[in-house]
């Protein structure tokens, strides 16, 4: 009971406030100020795991530095490249064109309720903060319960029932429900496929091997992907800020990663020479979960006899 009552919290912050707000709040202001604002998440994630105790701040070591030093650039880097343009970068335009992308944009700043100065950056900020809660609950459920595919299929069963409940009060007119349309449907499942399913299964997994800091710091990488993604498909121009930020983004990751590198090397280092097998197999993955363990046992022919 206590498991589920871990996983229940998870599907509601992770899941369930984290996307409702999001979509909520998009609604109500522009996507670039979303976006900007969605990138306090590595920032939230490494005060609250701090906090909780799930990962060192270490200031006086260069690993510890480097971490903190690390997701302040990356936020950083992720706020320039949204408020910031400058001159446009002159590398021609894609030869990729989706016409489809242009109508899907127009219907959507046609059909935007409106802006709200507080309400809108408000309601991403607050799913921000709910994903950020989400990383440490499913940090310490990833303790008590490793098993990371399990937990996610309990997890998002029981975020489908809350999302539900709360679209049946929320809309009640049934062609707002209907799949009739391809692209609608193609995206429910897209969204429910490989954004919720397989995005939390994945990421469960990483955090279980690697902490809630090192999964959060990966998301300013969305602005980045996006950027690009727009100027293939959309023909959007590049802009100077749009480089400064993803070459800031990329490396404040990359220094994030190398002070978590050395963080477990250092912590590695530290065991005695029994132990270090224990901890090589933890690495990958291996010894601390408990999915993986549940495999049949080997032959004596398959152990050498």
């Amino acid at each position: 009971m206590p498991i589920l009552f871990q996983i229940f919290l998870c599907s509601v912050t992770g899941a369930t406030v984290n996307q409702i707000f999001y979509f909520v709040g998009l609604n109500y202001t522009t996507a670039t100020v979303a976006c900007a604002l969605n990138n306090v998440l590595p920032a939230a994630t490494f005060v609250l795991a701090a906090i909780f105790r799930q990962e060192a701040v270490g200031i006086k070591k260069a690993s510890g530095v480097a971490k903190v030093l690390g997701t302040l650039i990356c936020v950083g880097g992720a706020m320039l490249l949204s408020f910031y343009h400058g001159h446009i970068v002159g590398i021609g335009e894609s030869k990729v064109h989706w016409n489809y992308a242009d109508k899907m944009s127009s219907n959507d700043s046609s059909g935007t309720i409106g802006s709200n100065s507080f309400l809108g950056p408000f309601l991403v900020m607050a799913s921000a903060i709910a994903w950020a809660v989400w990383f440490i609950l499913q940090g310490q459920t990833s303790k008590n319960f490793p098993a990371p595919y399990t937990c996610t299929t309990i997890m998002c069963f029981m975020a489908s029932i809350e999302c539900t409940i709360i679209g049946i009060f929320s809309e009640h007119k049934p062609s707002a429900w209907s799949l009739s349309s391809p692209m609608r449907l193609i995206a429910a499942l897209y969204a429910g496929i490989i954004c919720n399913a397989v995005a939390f299964c994945v990421m469960s997994w990483c955090i279980q091997i690697r902490g809630p800091l090192y999964v959060s710091v990966f998301s300013p990488l969305l602005l980045v992907i996006v950027a690009i993604l727009s100027w293939v498909l959309l023909r959007e121009k590049l802009y100077v800020g749009t480089v400064i930020g993803s070459l800031l983004i990329v490396g404040g990751l990359y220094a994030v990663l190398w002070g978590k590198d050395k963080e477990m090397k250092h912590m590695n280092a530290g065991e005695k020479g029994g132990e270090g097998k224990v901890e090589v197999t933890k690495a990958v993955g291996v010894d601390n979960d408990l999915e993986l363990q549940l495999q049949p046992p080997l032959k004596g022919s398959q152990l050498g006899g």
